[in-house]
């Protein structure tokens, strides 16, 4: 079984009273975590309920407040116990459902899982407010990739490992690349059955959180777009160019996008400007959250043939890495690029300043800085700039700024600071 991060972070709210709010695309173990913290209750003497709202006889429970009260009552008998209710987005105005419950201030402790459509992210955290706390899981990270893959024998030198084991890295880094971070599709030695397992995964979001939650009918158009954007992943989007090509509205084509980020398929990053006659301010860059789905809806997955070739692919997984450890910390993750198309990948926006980041997905043999780069170094004078390549630790002075030629396992590294 793959090992999450976020599981003792879960595990330590049990104690809190509010309700831990787990969400996240579907297949990414949702259920599985939730299996393995009621399996340790269990094991610890206390009283467990797990339904899930996907399994008929249980929703049954969900028609008003009053059937789950009861059932509660029926399973606890008036003593303190944990709910595990999977699938939460099934249920009409969930929030306001919950909420109910909750404030009745019963001895019981919810652990709520869904996938990531806009009932739940919407409408659950307005009518929560104050009443949970959420937590975010997504594909398995390559940190925890990797772990796996090495029986989790390196638990507290992975970055030694990587720098020292280097093609072993370069294989597992490819890996990752080519099918991403669905557990089902890690686990899966069949290369074949990981395709077809995929397939699945897309065709089970497109037809329960598109059709069926949202309502989208016109899916081929929304599938279109998905094709579309993993092409021009690291890239500029053109809402118009992109609204013309598929045949619909700039409206429907904002909603789209708008309903891909909330169904975590996708992240939006904004550029960075101070200046608004030279530099670009609108037009965002778009990420995916896992890259094997990201092949997927490209016809590319698994057909992966070598690193070198993979620049924005590489520069999307730079991209979750970075995006991940600023999650909890003051800072905003911006690209840079101005009229003349000079550009920067990244530039992080915290408290100490900016720090533009360039992703070259090669083996660097010797300090370079391009001239993009050098001229955002002359206009905004930061403290530090980063290169982040496949293998190259060193680092250079260009005027008063330090650039950092980092390999990409640096940051996997828990100590690595960013900000």
């Amino acid at each position: 079984m793959i090992q999450r991060s976020i599981f003792n972070d879960i595990k330590n709210h049990l104690a809190a009273r509010e309700i831990s709010l787990l969400v996240g695309p579907r297949q990414v173990g949702k259920t599985t975590l939730m299996q393995l913290l009621q399996k340790e209750l269990q094991t610890d003497g206390k009283l467990t309920l797990f339904l899930n709202m996907d399994y008929e006889p249980d929703s049954l429970y969900f028609l008003s407040q009053n059937n789950l009260m009861t059932k509660l009552n029926l399973e606890f008998g008036g003593h303190h116990g944990y709910v595990f209710i999977d699938e939460i987005q099934r249920k009409e105005n969930a929030g306001i459902f919950l909420k109910g419950i909750y404030d009745q201030n019963m001895p019981f402790k919810f652990i709520v899982s869904g996938s990531g459509s806009l009932e739940l992210k919407e409408k659950i955290h307005e009518s929560l407010a104050g009443r949970k706390r959420l937590f975010e899981l997504f594909p398995v990270s390559f940190e925890e990739f990797i772990h796996y893959r090495t029986e989790y024998t390196y638990q507290d030198k992975l970055e030694r490992y990587l720098e020292i084991e280097e093609e072993s890295c370069e294989q597992y880094l490819k890996e990752y690349l080519s099918f991403g971070g669905y557990p089902r599709i890690i686990t899966e030695p069949r290369q074949n059955e990981k395709r077809l397992l995929m397939d699945e995964i897309f065709r089970s979001y497109v037809e329960r959180d598109i059709v069926y939650l949202l309502k989208i009918d016109r899916t081929e158009a929304f599938m279109n777009l998905v094709k579309l954007l993993s092409i021009q992943i690291g890239q500029i989007i053109r809402y118009s160019t992109l609204s013309a090509h598929l045949g619909i509205s700039l409206q429907t084509l904002k909603k789209y996008l708008w309903y891909l980020e909330k169904t975590f398929i996708i992240k939006r990053i904004t550029p960075f400007y101070k200046n608004y006659k030279k530099e670009i301010v609108k037009s965002p860059q778009i990420y995916f959250n896992d890259l094997g789905l990201r092949n997927f809806a490209l016809g590319k997955f698994g057909y992966l043939e070598t690193l070198y070739d993979q620049g924005f692919l590489f520069q999307n997984f730079i991209f979750n890495i970075l995006f991940e450890k600023l999650r909890q910390q003051n800072a905003v993750l911006h690209f840079w690029r101005t009229t003349d198309q000079t550009e920067v990948d990244m530039v992080i926006e915290g408290p100490d300043g900016l720090l533009p980041i360039e992703v070259k997905c090669i083996n660097l043999k010797q300090k370079t800085v391009k001239r993009s780069l050098r001229s955002f170094i002359d206009r905004y004078g930061p403290i530090r700039a980063w290169v982040i390549n496949l293998s190259l630790n060193a680092t250079m002075m260009i005027n008063d700024t330090q650039v950092q030629f980092l390999p990409y396992y640096k940051l996997l590294d828990k100590n690595f600071n960013i900000i």
